[in-house]
């Protein structure tokens, strides 16, 4: 069966025409509807507060969204913190350094970014390894780079800055799509909330987590990115609208352990315990 309509649960892009979306609809011929499924706010100054974080005692802050970013100087306005000329901003991406721009002047040397991947973002914050690291979350987020700070022993201090909240979906209908795709694991918890299982069409998911999220929740999942054959999300849909073109069986997908990040995880604890060893003797010499 032809899939005519494509459910995003992204909002929708300011130029449609320069989305990876617009192409993906005019070569099978979909219409793709754009429809966040959740919302992020910043957290309030008391509530910030409560988490006994002090942003003048750190160095260096950690960003994985623009969302952080905002809530960061918007506490920081709020509470009347100087941010001091000499903190250091790493950031996961080169879209998320970019958008500094609207709080601070940009300069490379203070201001760092990852190609997006998570060993490259891991990689980064170890050259700042000397650096007192705050890193800026929403609530909920993916436990597994807080968790690889404090596996790495890492000087780094977490500190939910924004928070995730269900959207209004009243006025969607599930039965009009041929394909949903989801970004976040509160995406599908939002989804289950507000529909019944036997309501949901065919279903791609972004990320391991969202995928987790999904399966854990007994929703068959058809399509998902990342993978070696699906970076994105318009390449996975892309290959499952072309398996359902050509009529060809469409496995549900499973979650398969990332051995690669464990191993990666393992080597830089090696690494940076080595280098530890390495300094201690020294250190002594000294005395």
């Amino acid at each position: 069966m032809k899939v005519k309509h494509v459910l995003v649960s992204q909002p929708r892009p300011a130029i449609i025409e320069k989305s990876p979306f617009y192409e993906l609809s005019q070569k099978y011929d979909v219409e793709i509807t754009y429809q966040p499924f959740i919302r992020v706010v910043g957290v309030s100054l008391k509530e910030f507060r409560a988490q006994r974080v002090e942003i003048l005692t750190h160095t260096a802050v950690i960003f994985t969204s623009r969302t952080t970013v905002d809530s960061f100087f918007h506490i920081c306005e709020e509470a009347r913190i100087t941010v001091p000329e000499n903190m250091k901003y790493i950031c996961q991406t080169e879209a998320v350094a970019l958008y500094l721009q609207k709080y601070i002047v940009y300069r490379k040397r203070k201001i760092s970014f990852a190609d997006g991947s998570f060993t490259s973002f891991v990689e980064l914050i170890i050259k700042h390894k000397d650096e007192k690291m705050l890193l800026a979350l929403s609530e909920p987020h993916k436990p597994e780079l807080p968790e690889t700070m404090v596996k790495l022993k890492l000087p780094v201090d977490p500190v939910v800055l924004a928070r995730t909240v269900a959207a209004d979906l009243s006025g969607v209908k599930l039965a009009d799509y041929g394909l949903l795709a989801l970004y976040s694991p509160t995406d599908v918890k939002t989804l289950v909330e507000n529909f019944d299982a036997d309501e949901l069409p065919p279903v791609a998911v972004f990320g391991e987590g969202t995928l987790r999220a999904a399966l854990d929740a007994g929703i068959t999942v058809l399509a998902n990115a990342p993978t070696p054959a699906a970076p994105s999300m318009v390449k996975a849909i892309d290959l499952y609208l072309d398996k359902v073109r050509k009529g060809e069986e469409i496995v549900p997908v499973e979650l398969q352990t990332d051995t690669e990040k464990e191993e990666f995880i393992r080597n830089q604890q090696h690494k940076l315990a080595k280098k530890s060893r390495a300094r201690r003797p020294a250190a002594e010499t000294r005395k």
